[in-house]
């Protein structure tokens, strides 16, 4: 089986990586730092296709998936894992970039890099497609617009994605992450209730991809407590939420 993966130098990419390198099946990963990239192909069993691309570049990763299609064939998984995160305040007009940036990699790269496979995969009738959103975007967090907002986006898009593609029989995975540890959450200065490993997380969504679920929170328990956010009336959510621990703004 050929499995490309977004992000694949650090965190959920590379746990990811390693599960799937375990199993015996041959990578195609994408990630912009070089050394990071191949230090993680080092370790890994097989043969496996690298390739050193920002996901904001859309050529630069189209033509990276091109190659890999012609290294391999058909792609039988495709897992947009890349993704950034970063506290905004919409005052601040200096984080605007940081709005844009969020954006561009957490929601657009991931169109970008199921682009290239998607006809594909129509045409044969096979094949999955992988979000990573989040519980973050389950609803609006303060100090967190641009990375709730982007997670929210990405898991409605998969949601469009996976009815316009359930006719050809290619599925739609959308995974909710909770906290899982890894360098992104490493900068959260607060408590991370149920923090999960990141090689427990990258075995749980392998057990969810193999299942086609649609939509999974990881961990599991992560996944009551976005039902009861949803589930709150605007004025409790308000009370509950306004004075929530908040993600550190990039500066300098």
């Amino acid at each position: 089986m050929a499995v490309f993966i977004t992000g694949a130098s650090s965190g959920l990419g590379a746990a990811l990586a390693k599960q799937y390198a375990l199993q015996g099946h041959t990578l195609g990963l994408v990630a912009r730092r070089r050394d990071r990239l191949h230090e993680l192909a080092a370790i890994l069993p097989g043969r496996h296709y690298l390739y050193v691309v920002d996901v904001q570049d859309r050529d630069e990763l189209h033509a990276a998936a091109s190659n890999f299609i012609e290294q391999v064939g058909e792609v039988d998984v495709v897992i947009a894992c890349a993704g950034i995160s970063a506290g905004t305040l919409t005052e601040q007009t200096d984080d605007f970039g940081v709005f844009k940036a969020i954006f561009e990699t957490n929601v657009m790269a991931t169109v970008s890099t199921f682009e290239p496979f998607v006809q594909q995969m129509i045409k044969r009738q096979s094949g999955t497609l992988v979000g990573i959103a989040s519980v973050a975007g389950v609803r609006g967090l303060p100090g967190a617009g641009a990375y709730s907002a982007s997670k929210s986006a990405v898991t409605t898009y998969c949601e469009s994605l996976r009815l316009e593609l359930k006719p050809h029989n290619v599925g739609v995975v959308t995974i909710a992450p909770g906290y899982i540890r890894t360098e992104m959450t490493a900068k959260n200065p607060y408590q991370m209730p149920f923090l999960m490993e990141a090689e427990v997380f990258a075995a749980k969504a392998l057990t969810a991809i193999q299942q086609n679920k649609t939509y999974v929170v990881i961990p599991w328990q992560m996944g009551v407590v976005g039902k009861l956010m949803r589930l709150l009336p605007n004025w409790l959510y308000d009370r509950l939420a306004v004075n929530a621990p908040r993600k550190p703004r990039q500066t300098g």
